[in-house]
């Protein structure tokens, strides 16, 4: 261990980085099994659900997968485990699941008190309120007294209460721990309203309502949902790798480094996209525990980030989201990575 004059030699130096990458127990289990164990959400459209083959697409999902490709090398090798909201963090804390990628909020006491490690954010939400448009409101102010489905053991729950409270405001929730429940108490009339994060409202409007175009997303959004993948704290080895494929993403869309021309790419002369794929004596892998390839599989196998947005709920999506504040930061967005160097 570096005693304080030693390290304050080898920072003044610059000589951090050939320091030995640290050790990932998370890594060597995953190794060895030969497979990301991965958390997902039981069934929501867009970002987590299987198709009828077993086959599991979305948002969510790609990350398990590019996660996957930086570690094993192969972006198929991934074990999809769907959790509810009750199960997620008590499937993270056990070892169940290696990584948590199921839109999960990121606060203060999820990050202090769970034992968790929250990264970077890989999707700016807010909640939102979808209605029937036959209940002929145009703002959540005309709320009062409204029946609210909710899902419990979420953030929802608090942001509802606090909404309604700061507007003086009555309600009635009607909560239930499965989304699939709560989805149907909205279909079936035992509430007026449904709140959630708007992404997934427009999910639910998309794929779980009989006549989408009778129900509107009103236009408040009423809360602060940072959603990205959770590791286990303890394991910070892990737990940067996971962050930096999300940086990996931005950083290639924003050098137009897709899927499709990364092979193209790699005798780009752009120091900054030699680095993202390891060409030339650029090998930033080994400061996560990684070979100096594990950029370009990511791109490779998965895509860049604007790939796997528009791909899963873009504009040519039933989701038809818009990329808002999930735009670069060079477009107006909040996507901003830090550099590789």
């Amino acid at each position: 261990m570096l005693n304080k004059k030693l390290l304050s030699i080898v920072l003044a130096a610059g000589l951090v980085s050939t320091l030995p990458a640290m050790a990932s127990k998370t890594m060597e289990s995953i190794k060895k099994k030969g497979e990301v164990s991965c958390g997902v959400n039981t069934a929501l459209a867009g970002f987590g659900i299987a198709g009828s083959d077993g086959k599991w697409t979305g948002f969510d999902v790609d990350y398990c997968r590019a996660i996957a490709a930086a570690a094993l090398g192969d972006a198929n090798k991934v074990r999809y485990v769907p959790l509810n909201a009750s199960q997620r963090f008590t499937a993270l804390q056990s070892g169940e699941i290696d990584v948590l990628a199921r839109n999960t909020t990121w606060t203060m006491s999820r990050d202090t008190q769970l034992g968790t490690t929250f990264g970077a954010t890989n999707f700016f939400d807010g909640q939102g309120f979808l209605v029937p448009k036959s209940l002929k409101v145009k703002s959540a102010k005309q709320l009062k007294g409204a029946t609210i489905c909710v899902q419990s053991g979420t953030t929802t729950e608090k942001n509802l209460s606090d909404y309604f409270r700061m507007n003086k405001m009555t309600y009635k929730p009607v909560v239930a721990e499965d989304l699939k429940i709560v989805i149907a108490n909205y279909n079936e009339g035992r509430c007026k309203v449904f709140t959630s994060d708007a992404s997934q409202l427009a999910a639910i409007r998309a794929n779980d309502t009989k006549q989408p175009d009778d129900h509107i997303i009103l236009p408040e959004i009423i809360s602060k949902e940072p959603l990205g993948p959770v590791t286990r704290q303890g394991d910070e080895a892990w737990s940067k790798l996971v962050t930096w494929v999300h940086f990996a993403m931005i950083t290639a869309e924003e050098l137009g480094v897709t899927s499709a021309n990364v092979d193209q790419m790699r005798s780009d002369t752009n120091p900054e996209i030699q680095r993202l794929l390891g060409q030339g004596n650029n090998d930033f892998g080994k400061s996560i525990g990684n070979d100096a390839q594990w950029g370009y599989r990511v791109i490779k196998q998965v895509g860049n980030y604007g790939e796997v947005f528009e791909r899963h709920v873009g504009k040519k999506t039933p989701l038809k989201l818009d990329r808002g504040q999930n735009a670069l930061w060079t477009n107006g967005g909040l996507q901003y990575a830090p550099p590789i160097r």
